[in-house]
C-alpha cells in the first residue's frame, strides 16, 4: 500500500509540469535586495508544504480547458497570499514548529516575519495588476480581506468556551476555505467561463477548504507530531476551540464539559491526556471527520457537470484524499 506522501504524488501528477513553473516563479519573484526577505521567505517555501492552494489553480485552470500561462502566475500569488498568511499566524500563535520545521518567528523574532509577510502580500498585489484582468484583484482583494477578518475572529474567540459549532464554521469559512475557493474560481476565470460556472468553482474550493480545516483539526489530537510536523495539542496550547472539543463539551459528563471549558481558558497542554480521552470517549473524532467528509461530498457535486479530464480526476482523488489523510 502507498504511503499518504507516495498517493499524494500520484494524485498531484497531472498538475506537476504546471506546479514546477509555478515553484520558478515562486522563487524568482521573491528576490529582494533586503537580504531577509528572499531568506524567510525561501525558509517557509522550502519547507515542504502540500502547495496544495497553487495547485488547485492549475487543476481547475486545466480542466476547464485553459492553454494560456496566466494560471502560473495566478497560482504563485495564491502561494504568495498564503505564505503570508502563514508567517503572520505563526507570530499571533507564538509557534515553533510547523511542518516539522522551526517557524520563522522562532529563528528572527516576532518584528521580521511580520514585514516579510505584508511584503509577500504586496508583492502578491504586484503580480495582480501584471496579469491585467480587474476581476482577479477584485477575488483576491475580497479574499484577502476575509482571510484577516477571520483570523481577527479566531483571536477572539481564542480561551472562549462560548465558541459553538456555527461560530467554529464561520472561522475557518474566513480563516482557510475562503482561499482555497478563490483558488479554484480564477482557474475558471483565467478560462473564461461563465460567472455560473466560476460560481461552481468557487463552491467547489469552498467545501474542499472546509473538508481540510476539519480533518486538521482532528490530527491536532490524532496524529503523530512525525507524520503532522506540529506538537501534538497545539490548538489545545493556543485556547482554540475546534470542533473536536465544541462537540466532546457539548457531548460529555458536566464534569467532562468543565474539565474542557478549563482547558480552553487556560490553554497550555497539562490537561491535553485528560482532554483527548474525553474526545475519544464521546466519538468527537468520528463525528469531526463525518463532518468533513460531508463537506467533500459538497465539493465532489460541484464537479457533477465537468468534462471527464486527467484534470477533474485528480481533484476528484484531492478531495477523497482530504478526509483520509493522516497529516
Amino acid at each position: 500500500m502507498p504511503t499518504a506522501k507516495a498517493l499524494l504524488t500520484r494524485i498531484m501528477a497531472p498538475s506537476e509540469p504546471d506546479m514546477a513553473r509555478v515553484n520558478r516563479m515562486v522563487r524568482t519573484r521573491l528576490g529582494s535586495d533586503v537580504g531577509p526577505i528572499g531568506e524567510m521567505g525561501e525558509h517557509i517555501i522550502s519547507s515542504g508544504g502540500k502547495r496544495l492552494r497553487p495547485a488547485l489553480v492549475c487543476l481547475c485552470a486545466r480542466a476547464c480547458d485553459y492553454t494560456g500561462d496566466h494560471h502560473i502566475d495566478l497560482a504563485a500569488i495564491v502561494e504568495f497570499i498564503h505564505t503570508a498568511t502563514l508567517l503572520h499566524d505563526d507570530v499571533v500563535d507564538a509557534s515553533t514548529l510547523r511542518r516539522g520545521q522551526v517557524t520563522a518567528n522562532e529563528i528572527w523574532g516576532d518584528h521580521m516575519p511580520v514585514l516579510v509577510g505584508d511584503f509577500l502580500y504586496s508583492r502578491a498585489f504586484q503580480m495582480m495588476v501584471e496579469v491585467g484582468r480587474p476581476e482577479v484583484m477584485s477575488i483576491l482583494a475580497t479574499a484577502t480581506n476575509t482571510i484577516s477578518e477571520g483570523e481577527v475572529l479566531q483571536l477572539l474567540n481564542a480561551h472562549n468556551t462560548a465558541t459553538d459549532e456555527a461560530a467554529y464554521f464561520e472561522i475557518i469559512r474566513r480563516k482557510t476555505s475562503e482561499l482555497f475557493s478563490a483558488a479554484c474560481k480564477l482557474g475558471a476565470l483565467i478560462a473564461d467561463k461563465s460567472r455560473d460556472e466560476q460560481a461552481d468553482w468557487a463552491r467547489f474550493g469552498l467545501h474542499f477548504g472546509n473538508a481540510f480545516q476539519l480533518i486538521d483539526d482532528v490530527l491536532d489530537y490524532s496524529a503523530s507530531p512525525d507524520e503532522t510536523g506540529k506538537n501534538l495539542g497545539d490548538d489545545l496550547t493556543e485556547g482554540k476551540p475546534t470542533l473536536p472539543l465544541i462537540y466532546a463539551a457539548e457531548n460529555g459528563t458536566e464534569t467532562e464539559r468543565q474539565l474542557i471549558h478549563q482547558a480552553i481558558k487556560n490553554g497550555g497542554t497539562n490537561q491535553l491526556e485528560a482532554v483527548t480521552a474525553i474526545i475519544e470517549r464521546t466519538g468527537a473524532i468520528t463525528y469531526t471527520v463525518a463532518r468533513a467528509e460531508q463537506e467533500a461530498d459538497k465539493a465532489l457535486t460541484t464537479l457533477a457537470n465537468v468534462p471527464g479530464s486527467p484534470y477533474r480526476e485528480a481533484l476528484i482523488d484531492l478531495t477523497r484524499f482530504s478526509v483520509s489523510r493522516t497529516h
